[in-house]
């Protein structure tokens, strides 16, 4: 038995998800289908994690096994590239140790959200486009709170069965694109990160950024681990994880 991570990127308009669920469609439904078509067996696949509906990836990480090892891993991901849909997309596929876990090695995730400031049809899929003027140093300045706290049960979906709400967040900052200033882009980075979670904070920030609250208000909801305090959250759209990291030794190859 052999063991692989295979590295995509996918635009999650068109699905409900990355997790397989009965008659709908989901980005694992069909990895696994056009694995399963080129190596000839049926293949299923472990994800790093969930992605809700709509939600994007531009690296995304699952593991799968298989009797046989693959003879090149550089072909199979020509060939799959060639069967999925165009909006998935492969980088690569690599055999790791037999222990290695997808979901369970991942040391750090990272997400970015992506607000339009303009109206841009070339990013109505892409990015949350909200056109009321946002303070970005507010924002950033709220945003440190998150890097000195670690139960985030304030932005965790009800009824999620988490084991913990604890997190350890890395990175959470605002800026904006050199390319277009119209663009704001928020990004996090944490060891785990819980249902909802990151919609939930971008959602309260963008009120700090707004004048509906302080950064004082942000870091006392934060601190209350009551739900009903955080705001709306953001749309699923704006949404990409951007990066999973593993320890090197997971790696055979």
């Amino acid at each position: 038995m052999a063991r692989y991570f295979i590295t995509l990127s996918y635009d999650g308009a068109a699905y409900c998800g990355w997790q397989r669920q009965p008659d709908t469609p989901t980005v694992q439904q069909a990895v696994e289908k056009a694995l399963s078509t080129l190596l000839r067996s049926e293949i299923e696949i472990v994800g790093a994690g969930r992605t809700d509906t709509g939600v994007n990836a531009s690296k995304y990480v699952a593991h799968f096994d298989i009797e046989q090892a693959v003879a090149d891993c550089q072909q199979l991901v020509y060939k799959l590239n060639l069967v999925l849909p165009h909006d998935i997309a492969v980088q690569k596929v690599e055999r790791v140790k037999d222990d290695a876990h997808a979901r369970f090695d991942a040391v750090e995730r990272e997400y970015t959200y992506y607000i339009s400031q303009r109206k841009n049809p070339f990013r109505r899929y892409s990015a949350w486009q909200y056109y009321v003027p946002l303070d970005v140093e507010m924002m950033n300045l709220a945003a440190k709170s998150l890097l000195e706290w670690s139960d985030f049960t304030t932005f965790a979906k009800l009824n999620s069965n988490n084991k913990t709400n604890i997190c350890r967040v890395i990175k959470a900052e605002w800026r904006r694109s050199e390319d277009d200033s119209d663009l704001l882009i928020f990004t996090i980075r944490a060891d785990r990160f819980l249902r909802n979670m990151i919609r939930a904070i971008v959602g309260t920030l963008v009120d700090v950024g707004r004048g509906r609250y302080s950064a004082a208000d942000f870091e006392h909801i934060l601190h209350s681990c009551d739900l009903s305090q955080s705001s709306a959250g953001a749309p699923a759209q704006g949404l990409f994880l951007s990066d999973v990291e593993y320890d090197e030794g997971v790696y055979l190859e």
